[in-house]
């Protein structure tokens, strides 16, 4: 079989598109190319949807643990506390079988004992806990002078809050948040690893990794693959929040700009 035809019968197997049979014997480096690279869209999909909602969620979480309202802040503070203080691995297996007893209850809760939804939820919750800690620490940065200087000029509440307050956030949050997202998506690779199944071998890069390694007994190759994907996928998420980073310094000198570094997650 070419490699164009490998393309063409695997580049949508993870979506459940193409050949249903996955390679058996003989497998060529593009077959594991192509089916590890397939599995890349549904990483893709969980952390970009993770991230997308988790970031307005987070906002939420942290200006409601800033907030001088015990009804507000504790309920912020226990979710974040929750969510930072207990294992990924962990709340996916303990998210599954909630949701299959959920699952049991009535049909309408079906969808979330299927990862495109219940691992999806996971991954929100845990990075809108992380990410809004990051939020809460540059709440508490600010320059005591920008919130004197909108005084000043009559800024209050909502205004002062949307115009001051969280665009200077953002500002001082954006390098760390931008770490954050990164180890997210190198979160997604627990999804199928841990409770929720790949449902008729439709799974995401780490899974077809693994099919490869355990086929061919040699490690060394689908998962150097699968690094070199997620290298990638790191490029370019640095590259989309460096721009959106340079957006948000867009007033500063260019001496003053805080320039996004890449600082990886050992222990988390």
């Amino acid at each position: 079989m070419s490699c164009w035809q490998t393309l063409q019968d695997y580049a949508f197997r993870s979506l459940g598109y193409g050949e249903r049979l996955l390679p058996r014997g003989d497998y060529t480096l593009c077959d594991q190319f192509v089916l590890i690279g397939s599995g890349m869209i549904w990483n893709i999909y969980f952390g970009t949807l993770a991230v997308l909602t988790g970031f307005l969620f987070a906002n939420l979480l942290a200006v409601g643990k800033l907030s001088k309202n015990r009804l507000a802040r504790k309920p912020a503070e226990w979710f974040i506390f929750v969510f930072r203080g207990s294992p990924l691995f962990i709340q996916f297996f303990f998210a599954y079988f909630l949701f299959l007893s959920l699952k049991s209850v009535s049909p309408i809760f079906d969808p979330l004992s299927a990862a495109w939804l219940g691992a999806l939820i996971v991954l929100f919750l845990n990075t809108s806990a992380y990410s809004a800690e990051i939020f809460h620490g540059a709440l508490l940065s600010i320059p005591r002078g920008d919130m004197e200087a909108a005084d000043a000029y009559g800024f209050s509440g909502w205004k002062k809050f949307r115009k001051i307050t969280w665009p200077t956030m953002l500002r001082l949050a954006w390098p760390a948040y931008t770490n954050e997202a990164i180890f997210l998506f190198h979160a997604t690779t627990l999804v199928y690893f841990s409770g929720f199944p790949a449902w008729r071998q439709q799974g995401d890069a780490l899974y077809y990794a693994r099919y490869f390694a355990d086929k061919t007994f040699n490690p060394f190759i689908p998962y150097p693959i699968l690094a070199f994907y997620f290298i990638l996928l790191t490029l370019a998420i640095v590259g989309i929040f460096g721009a959106a980073n340079r957006y948000l310094n867009r007033h500063l000198p260019q001496n003053t700009k805080r320039k996004i570094r890449l600082r990886p997650n050992l222990i988390r």
